[in-house]
């Protein structure tokens, strides 16, 4: 009976360790899965990056006196690219200011394409139009891969929570992953005038 009891015993323990390696496998997996999508969102980032010298340049021959517009692109682009975040230390705090950079990178390109208004010769020009194109592509590409990281951070964050994988997070300093949010006032209807 004794020797019945021992062997019960070592099959549960065996199978509470099996079930701890495969949950933490499992966090390990989906915690790999959004760093990919985190390293996915910086690419489409860097892109905008990349092309914000073409386009300041390509608009710079059109409208030379508009340079505090140029310099809010050029210091908002050096101030993102500034910005690095490690997807497996990401606090929410982080992410927020990673964000508003990236947000004010946006700003200051909508002024910069709001400029092309002014200078019909600009806004024909091959490439200031090619430029403006690969930027707005590049920008729903940023939607995508916002919404996909946030996919990813979401079934991490699921997994580490629920009973009773989250003693083995616990356990392993699996922390929640923060989410890109919408900015703020993004819900609120702009305000048409004429």
């Amino acid at each position: 009976m004794k020797k019945k009891s021992i062997w019960i015993l070592i099959a549960v323990v065996a199978v509470l360790i099996l079930w701890g390696i495969s949950v933490n496998n499992n966090m390990v997996a989906m915690e790999e899965s959004s760093s990919k999508a985190w390293s996915n969102v910086e690419n489409v980032y860097q892109r905008r990056a990349d092309l914000i010298p073409n386009l300041v340049n390509t608009v710079k021959g059109y409208a030379q006196h508009e340079t505090s517009t140029f310099e809010a692109v050029v210091n908002a682009r050096a101030k993102a690219t500034g910005i690095t975040v490690d997807p497996a230390n990401m606090t929410a705090e982080q992410l927020r200011e990673y964000q508003q950079a990236q947000n004010d990178v946006g700003s200051a390109l909508g002024r910069l394409i709001a400029i092309s208004e002014s200078y019909p010769d600009l806004k024909a020009n091959q490439n200031f139009l090619e430029l403006q194109s690969q930027l707005e592509g590049t920008e729903n590409r940023i939607a995508v891969e916002r919404r996909n990281f946030n996919e990813a951070a979401s079934k991490f964050n699921t997994y580490v929570r629920k009973f009773p994988q989250s003693f083995i997070a616990n356990m392993r300093n699996f922390e929640k992953k923060p989410y890109f949010e919408a900015e703020e006032g993004a819900g609120k209807a702009p305000t048409v005038e004429f």
